[in-house]
């Protein structure tokens, strides 16, 4: 399932709600909740240690495991980066939330918006959210200048985005990408 489309279609109802009502729909037992908890904290693991850590076997980690992808509950496996350690390997990095508020509010005009935004590389997450400012996002720029390049070409240029307010990062002290399974 797209949860893109889900969530654009139901962007004014709770993230974790959506997200249980669909895993409830599909009937997860507490061994796919234990697999999709040890895979959202550390993908790389191998099928045999998953397995082992679950408590199934292997051949069984793998069907299950497969089934929750053919679902739509395991969306992709990626490699979660360093922001620390990027800044010092490759430079000095800029991490930004951004809150963006649009002069029209309509469908055409959010979605026109949102497009545009998650094209870009530097948007790392885009948030339609209410109330409050029309999207909040989090950018990363490798400084300054490169930033005002990026107000540029996606809020400046643009004749509908009435107010930007960034908050600048100084600090990440948590960043968890996990959904909570009870």
């Amino acid at each position: 399932m797209n949860f893109g489309v889900l969530f654009h279609n139901f962007s004014n109802l709770d993230f974790y709600s959506i997200i249980y009502r669909y895993m409830e729909s599909i009937s997860l037992d507490a061994t796919d909740l234990r697999l999709l908890d040890a895979l959202q904290r550390d993908a790389s693991q191998t099928n045999q240690r998953l397995a082992a850590d679950v408590g199934i076997s292997p051949p069984t980690c793998l069907r299950r495991v497969q089934r929750l992808k053919d679902e739509g509950l395991i969306e992709r496996q990626v490699a979660l980066l360093s922001p620390d350690s990027l800044a010092t390997a490759l430079g000095h990095g800029l991490q930004a939330v951004v809150e963006i508020s649009l002069d029209r509010q309509d469908a055409a005009a959010l979605d026109a918006f949102e497009t545009r935004v998650i094209a870009d590389d530097a948007v790392q997450q885009c948030w339609r959210v209410s109330p409050g400012p029309d999207f909040v996002l989090v950018v990363a720029a490798r400084d300054m200048p490169d930033y005002g390049a990026l107000t540029q070409r996606l809020f400046t240029a643009d004749a509908n985005v009435r107010n930007v307010k960034a908050f600048f990062s100084l600090k990440r002290a948590k960043f968890e990408p996990t959904v909570p399974l009870g």
